[in-house]
């Protein structure tokens, strides 16, 4: 197989309980040859399944400093024009100092500015960063991990101000994104993703609210998310896509 012929995948913040599940889910096709994993923690031990040994997997240990994103990019080099899937799974909505504001008085500036960095910032340096490694021929489909609450015109409950407004930047930063990458990097799709109310710690603490029907598991929506990909048109335009494939009100 030439390297023109090669089509591999990357999956950015691949530690948290989702970004696994794509993992897992990736290297169950045959027709991508490597899946590259970047998390901060490196290379998991308890993963599930026999795939966290496969030949196919290569992980890169890294933190989110610009730098440091820059010098894994640089680690991609070798698949500059490989590319066909990149997954960006970085987000928090809470951790032991924060918690989703329930009314205004909550609001915390050194909340805001770590929610935001993770949530927006982040995903939007990778982009910056990659550029040129996702550019040519290869068809690419890209897919950030957003929120339906991040949506202005469905916002009916308010709360949540931090999360809310940093997915809404996100959405923003990956519209503006694909206008540029429209012009430069004419194989790449850019997706913003919402994949429902998943079980992972992010969500944990949220569930006692959630219909069990609604609540998915991470290789559900892994799957999902997949296939979502493997259908997306490469149309030079940002689609805000749930979980079952349907468009979200901006």
């Amino acid at each position: 197989m030439t390297r023109e012929q090669s089509r591999n995948a990357l999956v950015l913040g691949a530690g948290g309980g989702l970004g696994q599940a794509i993992v897992a889910r990736l290297l169950t096709d045959p027709s991508i040859d490597k899946v590259i994993a970047v998390s901060r923690n490196g290379r998991t031990e308890d993963l599930s399944g026999h795939w966290t040994s496969s030949s196919r997997l290569v992980w890169i240990q890294s933190d989110y400093t610009e730098q440091a994103m820059a010098d894994v990019v640089t680690q991609l080099a070798p698949y500059a024009g490989t590319l066909s899937r990149v997954c960006i799974c970085h987000g928090v909505l809470h951790s032991d100092t924060i918690w989703p504001e329930k009314r205004l008085e909550d609001i915390s500036a050194d909340a805001l500015h770590e929610i935001f960095h993770a949530n927006t910032v982040i995903p939007s340096l990778w982009l910056k960063l990659l550029h040129k490694i996702l550019a040519g021929k290869q068809r690419c489909v890209v897919a950030a991990l957003s929120a339906r609450v991040g949506s202005i015109g469905d916002n009916r409950m308010g709360g949540w101000y931090a999360y809310r407004t940093s997915k809404s930047a996100l959405n923003m930063m990956l519209k503006t994104l694909a206008v540029e990458y429209a012009r430069r990097a004419k194989n790449v799709k850019l997706i913003s993703f919402h994949p429902g109310t998943t079980d992972t710690p992010l969500s944990k603490p949220f569930q006692g609210s959630v219909k069990k029907e609604n609540l998915f598991s991470t290789a559900f929506v892994a799957d999902r998310l997949v296939g979502i990909m493997d259908q997306a048109d490469v149309d030079g335009q940002l689609s805000y896509l749930d979980w079952d494939g349907k468009s979200i009100a901006w």
